[in-house]
């Protein structure tokens, strides 16, 4: 299966989720945006997501902070579609999770224009 699109369809599904997130709501929480534009996350996150041993994959799920906004939450997978979600550091005795989240969310911190979000 080929995961990638044209511009055109990436441009076409980006404008249909702008003009219906807000439509999404939250019963008893009206006023609320809980759905981002966009979230942009550093690369050095993502480098060290997928250099992790076993990695084939990255996978998104989505989660909801206190404020009830919704958040991309990432983790590497395996070749068995499993979660890589930590390891154990020998020196540390520990386990050490590799999940990324905390995003620039637009709005507020919004990118240039592009024909993705105009």
């Amino acid at each position: 299966m080929s995961h990638f699109i044209s511009l055109q369809n990436a441009s076409e599904m980006t404008a249909r989720y702008r003009a219906h997130r807000l439509q999404i709501t939250i019963p008893g929480q009206q006023g609320i945006e809980p759905f981002a534009l966009s979230e942009t996350f550093d690369r050095s996150a993502i480098d060290t997501l997928l250099v992790q041993p076993g990695c084939t994959s990255l996978r998104i799920y989505y989660g909801m902070d206190e404020d009830l906004n919704v958040h991309a939450i990432l983790v590497a997978s395996d070749e068995d579609n499993a979660d890589i979600l930590g390891s154990v550091n020998p020196w540390a005795q520990e386990e050490q999770s590799v999940i990324v989240e905390m995003a620039n969310r637009c709005p507020p911190l919004c990118p240039q224009p592009s024909e993705l979000n105009q």
